[in-house]
């Protein structure tokens, strides 16, 4: 049995939609940091056995096993396979379980795991026709099957929630991310790549696009619901929508020792659980309940703590039930700042986990993410 061992993880930086990141093909960009990867790792591209890829929507530019056409288009050799791989906002988080636990079998020495979504240049729900009807008429005799905005308001009436603290959560997210930007603490983990502004003009682009660092309580307040007349979900207290591609490398450690590699972290616990497809975001809890009591700690040990803000009530829903120290969760900043390209997000969040844990010193970190239709995955890994 091989000990899975996390030994680099980048990111490209998050666009918005339709913004600088718009004439990027997927499978371009994804090779990006595939190459970034090798680039920062020194690693001999040959020694590669997989790439496993999270990406939620499946069709035309991201169709086709888009890994494998990254892998293509990167410096790796043709000879490294690659799947593409479907478990919704978890996917990438998915993808690097995969590859932790291929390593652990003995099937692999080195794998490359992560995610990409270009949520511009492929629309969400344009796998399915753009919306519910295409699902099985029988699927909504046994369930109500309700969209996840409907489910952020359902658990935002449970809890109590009221809409200035959603809109605090969201206004604290950016105020976060900008401030972590200005710190440099993304600058390790980001891979910069060339964007267009509004013009068409071409820039370097080198941070998050959605972080707003002049973010206005007051402004937010005011925006209109979205899912519900008198609801309280808007887009300012949900996650954007968003382009960005991520990447982990993954080796064995004793092997990765022995070709002078660095390993920076370990797993702990790898988790994926199933619920109430209609309250679909609440599975968070009981996936971190779960990754937590595998590692054989309680949330108070957790150093970092990276919660998929898809909107704001599923982290303050999080945050009520376990009750961590609310400075650990998502310290900078979460996708109601810097976007949600959805296949790309589970490794997104890993890259931030692992940088930030080294940047304070930090020794255990939890990464968990609601899924749509009611899943979750969760992480729990050990800096080394």
């Amino acid at each position: 049995m091989g000990e899975p061992v996390i030994l680099e993880a980048v990111r490209t930086p998050i666009g918005k939609r339709n913004g600088a990141l718009r004439e990027w093909r997927p499978d371009a960009l994804y090779a990006r940091v595939l190459d970034a990867l090798l680039e920062r790792s020194g690693i001999d591209p040959a020694l590669i056995g997989d790439v496993v890829t999270g990406c939620v929507t499946q069709v035309g530019e991201q169709g086709a096993n888009v890994g494998r056409l990254a892998v293509l288009l990167s410096r790796l050799p043709q000879e490294v396979p690659a799947v593409t791989l479907n478990r919704m906002c978890g996917s990438s988080q998915q993808a690097i379980h995969f590859a932790a636990q291929a390593i652990a079998a003995g099937d692999l020495d080195f794998a490359m795991a992560g995610g990409v979504e270009s949520m511009t240049r492929v629309p969400m729900f344009s796998d399915i026709g753009g919306g519910f009807s295409t699902l099985n008429p029988a699927l909504f005799q046994r369930y109500e099957l309700v969209h996840q905005g409907e489910s952020a308001e359902r658990i935002a009436e449970r809890y109590g929630f009221c809409r200035e603290e959603l809109d605090e959560w969201s206004y604290l997210s950016h105020k976060r991310a900008a401030q972590a930007e200005r710190e440099g603490r993304f600058l390790g983990q980001l891979v910069p790549v060339e964007g267009l502004d509004a013009e068409g003009r071409p820039f370097l682009l080198a941070r998050d696009e959605g972080v707003r660092p002049d973010a206005d309580y007051e402004k937010m307040l005011s925006l209109k619901p979205v899912f519900r007349e008198n609801g309280l979900v808007t887009a300012g207290n949900s996650s954007q929508i968003s382009d960005g591609a991520a990447a982990v490398l993954l080796g064995d450690r004793e092997k990765a020792q022995a070709l002078g590699l660095r390993p920076r972290a370990r797993f702990l616990a790898r988790v994926v659980v199933a619920g109430d497809p209609t309250l679909q975001l609440l599975e968070v809890i009981p996936a971190a309940k779960r990754a937590l009591e595998k590692a054989r700690l309680s949330i108070r040990d957790v150093d970092v703590i990276e919660v998929n803000e898809a909107f704001a009530s599923v982290v303050l829903a999080f945050l009520r039930d376990l009750g961590p120290d609310p400075e650990r969760v998502n310290p900078n900043g979460g996708a109601i700042a810097h976007g949600h390209p959805l296949g790309a997000t589970g490794a997104v969040l890993m890259t931030k986990l692992l940088h930030e844990l080294e940047r304070t010193g930090g020794e255990f970190g939890l990464q968990v993410m609601c899924i749509g239709h009611g899943q979750a995955t969760a992480t729990v890994i050990q800096r080394i």
